[in-house]
């Protein structure tokens, strides 16, 4: 049920249950990875299983609040499927940019006390609140920089980050490439919060995505595509969007997710930031069912390309 205020007509998504499904998450016990495996643990918390044993976490925050001192800001109206203690393994954690939604001081301090080892990639101009959290592990990185990166797990030695180009630090036995890619929100990497296009104030009914509207969108996808591109798998945003005059510049709707999709040349795709904090004003459950209808409208199956899962639900590419 949606209901309405009646100065503004502002909606208030009802989050009464049942709401999006959670399960315990089913991590796998060992590096053994024969195909690639993304679990969703809520809102824009992926924690990635690669083939060659990785294992990465992005923008780990499973606390009941997101905001200062997890006392203030939204509750969440699903329970988190996990908390880092349960995470088996952390070889690196990839963070977004520095909203509460997707940093966490309790979640980062946490994960560098139980995984010594584990390094932070950060964007531009967040080291330093790391180092002053007592986590010195951390790489900053601007759009379009990379770091090679090689691991030992069986030495129990720190991961060795290194410019790309560089001679690698001896044979290992995990080796990986991290890129920093440009979108289009604040502090932010391809991954994650991220607006297509901005849309100004329309008249009630009408849809932004029309042919006859034409407005100008954000290049730095469909260069992520020709620089970097295709990627097997893409982890893009489609809620946080209603009204759209005010959010659609920082948060992509389905349709924007689509297009966004087909930009940076994804094989397949998940469906995040949705199902966890009322942030904006679509209904929560809305996201999943306007992402079916965006991609009828491009001529793309409704499912088995670009999916959402349950929370705590693992697919593997």
């Amino acid at each position: 049920m949606l209901m309405r205020r009646v100065t503004g007509k502002a909606n208030v998504p009802d989050v009464t249950g049942p709401t999006v499904p959670v399960r315990k998450p089913d991590f796998l016990p060992s590096r053994d990875t024969p195909k690639l495996r993304a679990t969703w643990l809520g809102h824009a918390c992926y924690y990635v299983e690669f083939p060659g044993g990785l294992r990465v976490l992005f923008d780990p925050v499973l606390e009941e609040r997101c905001g200062p001192y997890n006392l203030l800001g939204p509750k969440r109206f699903t329970e988190a499927p996990c908390q880092i203690k349960d995470i088996p393994v952390i070889d690196a954690v990839v963070i977004s940019h520095n909203h509460y939604d997707h940093l966490s001081y309790p979640g980062v301090t946490e994960i560098a006390k139980l995984h010594p080892n584990c390094h932070f990639f950060v964007p531009l101009g967040n080291k330093s609140w790391f180092h002053s959290c007592g986590i010195e592990k951390v790489t900053e990185l601007d759009w379009w920089d990379e770091r090679d990166v090689t691991l030992s797990p069986s030495k129990h030695e720190d991961p060795k980050i290194e410019a790309v180009g560089e001679a690698v630090s001896g044979p290992a036995e995990i080796t990986a490439r991290l890129s920093c890619l440009p979108c289009q929100h604040s502090t932010n990497w391809v991954k994650s919060d991220t607006g297509y296009k901005a849309v100004p104030a329309l008249p009630e009914g009408e849809d932004d995505h029309d042919a006859k509207y034409e407005f100008a969108i954000c290049p730095a996808f469909k260069q992520v595509g020709e620089f970097r591109g295709p990627f097997d798998l893409g982890l893009i945003p489609i809620g946080a969007y209603a009204p759209r005059h005010i959010w659609s510049s920082a948060h992509a709707d389905p349709h924007d997710a689509v297009n966004i999709f087909q930009d940076t040349k994804c094989k397949k795709a998940l469906g995040m930031h949705w199902g966890t904090w009322v942030l904006t004003e679509e209904d929560v459950l809305e996201p999943p069912q306007k992402l079916k209808t965006a991609l009828k409208r491009f001529n793309m199956p409704e499912t088995g390309v670009f999916d959402v899962c349950d929370i705590g639900e693992s697919r593997e590419f």
